[in-house]
């Protein structure tokens, strides 16, 4: 499950995370205007530091633009996780992404979960972050990882 557009370096980690051991990627994504408001993706733009960042927190794409450009990044993810070697579906996600998730998950039995986003501080303190939530619904191992870089 990821937020945006996967870094090359993002793709690197995640088909080298087990090894040389063949994995199966079936990515969803949610757009990154579409799961969080505003204020709180500031609050974790200041925390890392990143007042630029926090004060164009308005200047995110939201509904039709959202998915147009997750769409966009869907897509380039994809494509760069196939280059690297791994064979490599998916879909974006409008609503309720801890469904889709799960019905994911027994859809095409899954071993585990990759979860990958940038940090989510509020969230995460308070366990609300999409891999806290999954770990109690899904079923499988869920592996919390952070983004290599801002996109």
């Amino acid at each position: 499950m990821i937020e945006k557009v996967l870094t090359s370096a993002d793709v690197e980690f995640v088909t080298t995370l087990h090894g040389d051991e063949r994995a199966f990627f079936h990515v969803l994504l949610q757009p990154r205007g579409n799961q969080a408001d505003q204020l709180l993706r500031a609050i974790d733009d200041l925390a890392l530091g990143e007042l630029d960042e926090a004060a164009r927190e308005g200047d995110t794409p939201e509904g039709e633009q959202a998915l147009d450009a997750g769409e966009r990044a869907l897509e380039v993810s994809l494509q760069a996780l196939r280059a690297a070697g791994s064979p490599a579906e998916g879909r974006l996600i409008e609503d309720h992404p801890l469904d889709a998730l799960k019905s994911l998950v027994e859809e095409v039995g899954a071993d585990e979960v990759l979860v990958l986003t940038d940090p989510h501080y509020v969230e995460e303190f308070f366990h609300r972050d999409w891999a806290s939530r999954a770990r109690h619904k899904v079923g499988v191992p869920v592996l919390k990882l952070f983004s290599h870089s801002r996109a």
